[in-house]
């Protein structure tokens, strides 16, 4: 070169001409190297950028705004890949507004498809040239030249990068290519770093959350209270804007609806779905997981109100135990919010058989309770019939014996009637006897009293708590079977109604027989009736009173909430 710029080899000096030909060439080139250690820079710079991220959101985010500055391009945009189509699309050059006007993402057709169906790089000199091109929506911006290319992480296509509009007029080079697969390489290798990071920090919050629960639950806390702590973790956890768990009913194949919070969650909360028809039921019927991009549109969703509107991926766990399936856990996002994936399902399978244990601790702790509870009563009717009526009685004819000493006629009437009074305790007591054995001997007791008392723990389980319950009379005895099958399901539905609609935390149910009469009282301390709310279960409580001869009132109650009197007089319906 020293020869070529000083002198020929005959030692003639260059002409001026050919040396300042030469002097430009080798600017050219200067320029040419500079440029590209310039770019070589840049991209060293945009690998840490991408590479310093953790979060996958931010990491995508970087990767398209660096791309678009390696490559000197207006638009850009990356297509995270899912089966076929598109489940996320990042723009970088189009403002929100223009993207409002565009209108939906795409979601994988045309040149973005020719990419996910072929992943190799594509370069276009005029997009609408290629045969899968079919133009662009209308008020998109004019796009013309394109570079386009994969990105991998290990083996697997995750994604592509989109870059379209060279600035300057002209079109993407080799070299253009080359550093934007450069780029995808590093990229690759910093979304998986970020999937890793993601994966390891849910499994620690699972695995937190886990443990909460299984506090919660060797500590004796309340099903519904270890189901409202289960739907919350789930929701944080995976993003979602709505979370439900829905319970089968007993004696039934249908699901009601417990727990429900987040976007509309009063649409959801207390609806009675059947198995065939609803989402949930689906879920229970698969035993498995069961995802849909749009819970609005999905074929499975047919009965019950509408409910999902504004949300779209939707996911359904069963929660699955030995004994069966007896419920499931809904979990749904807002519309074009991220499907779920088989990552974040998978735990909440776990997660949900969690539920499942709740159900099935409390399930036991109530029979253990059931027990201790017949095993008193048992205790108790042999303490009354040993103690108390063998005393009672020894009593009344001690005093009857003392009749003939008493000759003082008023004396004589005032033992006569103390008499009658022990002979009248003695009865109820026999009859609180007869109700406490019977409670013990049969599942289903027959008398009054024991079925009101299976009916309030039934109905505990709805609740959350169990309400108080006060029995006064001789309901085993005086109230014929006819108005005793009544008055049980006037007991159940009152307290269906305070499960459904009350959102009450206490409840009291009373049954007194007095002077030929028979009266149920239910009070909670609920929101009330509400003024122009439906009352088909009232009336339906109503219609037993007045087919009995009795009636029902319904209103506040001394202290807030509702109180129901449900009153007939005994003898009609023997």
């Amino acid at each position: 070169m020293s020869d070529e710029l000083g002198a020929r080899r005959d030692g003639a000096p260059l002409p001026r001409l050919q040396l300042d030909q030469l002097l430009d060439e080798l600017q050219v080139r200067i320029d040419a190297a500079r440029g590209t250690q310039d770019r070589v820079h840049s991209l060293l710079e945009a690998v840490l950028s991408i590479g310093r991220e953790l979060d996958l959101p931010h990491v995508l985010r970087r990767i398209v705004e660096a791309a678009v500055v390696l490559v000197d391009a207006e638009y850009g945009a990356l297509g995270v890949v899912e089966g076929s189509g598109l489940s996320e699309f990042l723009t970088v050059g189009v403002s929100e507004e223009e993207a409002a006007v565009i209108g939906a993402p795409p979601s994988g057709h045309g040149i973005l498809g020719e990419l996910i169906r072929h992943p190799e790089p594509l370069r276009l000199s005029e997009i609408s040239d290629h045969p899968a091109s079919y133009g662009f929506p209308p008020d998109h911006p004019p796009m013309h030249t394109f570079l386009g290319v994969p990105i991998r992480v290990r083996d697997e296509v995750f994604g592509n990068l989109y870059l379209t509009q060279k600035r300057g007029g002209g079109e993407f080079d080799g070299e253009d290519e080359t550093v934007l697969q450069t780029l995808a390489v590093a990229a690759g290798v910093a979304i998986e770093n970020a999937r890793l990071y993601r994966a390891a920090r849910e499994r620690q919050r699972w695995m937190e959350a886990n443990a909460e629960i299984v506090a919660a639950l060797l500590s004796g806390a309340g099903e519904l209270e270890v189901l409202e702590g289960i739907v919350q973790h789930a929701r944080s956890i995976v993003g979602a804007d709505l979370a439900a768990v829905a319970l089968q009913v007993e004696n039934s194949t249908d699901l009601r609806v417990m727990i429900a919070t987040g976007t509309d969650a009063d649409d959801h909360r207390g609806l009675v779905l059947p198995r065939d028809g609803s989402f949930m039921g689906a879920a229970v019927t698969a035993g498995e997981p069961i995802t849909t991009a749009e819970v609005q549109k999905d074929a499975r969703v047919t009965a019950g109100p509408p409910r999902f509107g504004g949300l779209g991926p939707a996911v359904a766990v069963p929660m699955v135990t030995d004994g069966g399936t007896p419920g499931a856990l809904l979990l749904s996002r807002r519309e074009r919010g991220a499907p779920f994936t088989e990552d974040e399902t998978s735990p909440l399978l776990a997660f949900a058989g969690q539920a499942a244990l709740a159900l099935e601790l409390a399930e036991r702790r109530r029979a253990a309770e059931q027990i201790a509870l017949l095993e008193d009563r048992d205790r108790i009717a042999r303490d009354l019939h040993d103690l108390a009526i063998q005393r009672l009685f020894a009593t009344g004819m001690t005093l009857q014996s003392t009749l003939r000493f008493v000759d003082h006629p008023q004396a004589s009437e005032r033992l006569l009637r103390a008499v009658d009074d022990l002979d009248e305790t003695i009865k109820i007591i026999r009859s609180t006897i007869f109700g406490l054995r019977t409670a013990e001997a049969e599942r289903r007791p027959q008398g009054l009293r024991a079925r009101a008392a299976a009916g309030v723990e039934r109905a505990a389980g709805n609740l959350g708590f169990t309400p108080s319950l006060s029995m006064q009379g001789l309901l085993d005895t005086d109230v014929p079977a006819a108005v005793a099958e009544d008055a049980v399901a006037v007991l159940s539905e009152a307290l269906s109604n305070v499960a459904r609609h009350a959102r009450a935390t206490a409840a009291d149910v009373t049954f007194v027989v007095a002077r030929g009469t028979l009266t149920v009282t239910v009070t909670d301390n609920g929101v009330g009736l509400p003024q122009d709310g439906r009352r088909s279960g009232l009336r339906n409580l109503a219609t037993r009173a007045e087919r009995l001869g009795g009636r029902l009132e319904a209103g506040p109650g001394p202290h807030g909430g509702t109180r129901l009197l449900w009153t007939v007089p005994l003898g009609t319906g023997a």
